[in-house]
């Protein structure tokens, strides 16, 4: 896998990610005691990981030089294996981004040996969770009051354990079925503590892709640690997505219970079903409503509310079992200004209206391409063309795996084309760029066949286009019987 794939994943799938080791927490067994882990020996224990797998590299690397080449091909297997043996044993002891990130590594990285890619899968499993005791001793410390006036029951083992948090299923004392996410104790200071050590981040990150420079990730994992922290801003995130899609006949965001939530727990309606990856088994047509809804779900809350939940991977979704496919996790939402909408509706308009100058000037007002790059308007037109190639004909097309490697490798390998070298991402178009790496690799491995155009002319706000799929028909209905919002959710 090259250094602009790995690039590609780790900001597609861990830019936005918390880079946590849950307040030095190691889980001895899944339901074992947890005890302590100081930053100075996780920092060693990631020294002996990287210095045991260079050695082994290395020790290949000598035997093949004298081996023939099936005898090469097999030391080659063999060692990947033992990559992806020694990184996921690693990971799956660590709480925060670099489990995360393997996790969506394994989703969206087509170039990584398989073995890796096998054992990594293995991590969406979740991580080994807190003690019972400790995640509802916390519960009941952040809500200031007795479990038992809260719930009628809860449970002691989660249903699902990540990064910061773990959620719990319970009962409340009027009967409501609700999901409680509990934060780790003490993880705010302890992430702040590792992304102040640079030299493990560094390190950890060198062992799951090595040769990465890990500076700009770290940035952005500063610069967003905060929201993926902040329970009370994904409270009112999750408010303002329940309330816009209330009703919705194919999406469901579970509404929030105020009163049982605080600035570590975070209590909501609990959604019976099926994860997503149950959609690989279901029939044909199951998968292709599967993906029109997560397509109107990402580009109806953009263009028509002005918001895009920044973490769009299969674990945040689930197949409820009244049909609708719930929305869970909006810690990273990102609001954009009108104005900001309209830099993306006018690179739209010019991309399917043909117009390579009003293209090419747009892209240089709005600083995805810098003023001045020697190449003519219709070479700059034909290589952004790309990322809009789903919309550019009014017909069915299938997104395939192959197209959302293809836009990883635009994105970030230069040896793709000399225009890279002039191109930008300005911070307004920073999460967007999360479309094409998450949903458009969601949607490759599905292999969703839609009249993408059609689909998108109902949810652009500048052509307003009737329905174009019985699913859109479902929701001009439900459109016409809500009542009246104002666009951008104002």
């Amino acid at each position: 896998m090259g250094r602009a794939a790995r690039a590609a994943v780790l900001l597609a799938g861990g830019g936005i990610i918390l880079m946590a080791l849950r307040r030095r927490y190691r889980c001895t067994s899944p339901t074992g005691p947890i005890t302590s882990l100081g930053r100075a020996q996780r920092g060693a224990d990631m020294a002996r990981l990287a210095a045991r797998r260079a050695t082994d590299r290395s020790w290949t690397r000598a035997r093949s030089r004298l081996a023939n080449d099936e005898r090469r091909r097999l030391l080659r297997a063999d060692l990947e294996r033992r990559d992806a043996a020694d990184v996921v044993a690693a990971l799956g002891h660590m709480k925060g981004a670099m489990m995360k990130l393997g996790q969506m590594a394994s989703y969206l990285d087509e170039g990584m040996p398989e073995p890796m890619r096998e054992a990594l899968a293995g991590l969406r499993a979740d991580a080994p969770p807190m003690t019972g005791d400790l995640a509802l001793s916390e519960i009941e410390r952040s809500l200031g009051r007795p479990l038992h006036e809260q719930f009628r029951d809860i449970a002691t083992e989660p249903i699902a354990a990540a990064s910061i948090g773990q959620v719990h299923r319970a009962t409340t004392v009027d009967g409501l079925a609700v999901a409680v996410k509990v934060q780790y104790p003490g993880i705010g200071a302890a992430i702040a503590a590792d992304l102040d050590n640079s030299e493990t981040i560094a390190m950890l990150l060198g062992i799951v892709f090595p040769g990465l420079e890990p500076a700009a990730l770290v940035e952005e994992l500063r610069a967003r640690i905060g929201e993926e922290l902040d329970y009370v801003q994904e409270a009112a995130n999750q408010r303002l997505f329940a309330d816009e899609y209330r009703g919705h006949p194919h999406i469901w965001v579970p509404n929030v219970v105020d009163h049982l939530s605080s600035a570590e727990v975070l209590t909501t309606e609990f959604v019976s079903g099926d994860r997503f990856e149950a959609i690989y088994d279901r029939p044909r047509a199951e998968q292709e409503r599967a993906g029109e809804v997560l397509y109107r779900f990402v580009f109806r809350s953009l263009n028509r509310n002005f918001v895009f939940n920044g973490d769009p991977h299969p674990g945040n979704y689930l197949l409820a079992d009244d049909g609708r496919i719930a929305f869970l996790d909006f810690g990273l939402v990102k609001h954009f200004e009108p104005e900001e909408v309209d830099q993306f509706t006018r690179l739209i308009r010019a991309m399917v209206e043909r117009d390579p100058a009003e293209f090419r000037s747009t892209a240089e007002e709005v600083a995805v391409l810098r003023p001045g790059a020697p190449f003519t308007d219709q070479e700059i037109f034909d290589w952004f063309t790309a990322y809009y190639e789903l919309i550019l004909h009014d017909e069915p097309v299938t997104v395939t795996s192959e197209y959302s490697a293809r836009l990883l490798r635009q994105t970030f390998d230069p040896k793709t084309h000399a225009i890279l070298k002039y191109a930008n991402v300005p911070p307004t178009f920073a999460l967007i760029q999360r479309i094409n790496f998450g949903l458009f690799s969601l949607l490759g491995k599905l292999e969703v066949t839609a009249n993408w155009r059609a689909i998108s002319e109902e949810l652009w706000a500048w052509t307003d286009g009737p329905p174009s799929t019985p699913i859109g028909e479902d929701e001009a209905r439900w459109m016409a019987a809500r009542p009246k919002v104002s666009e951008g959710g104002r």
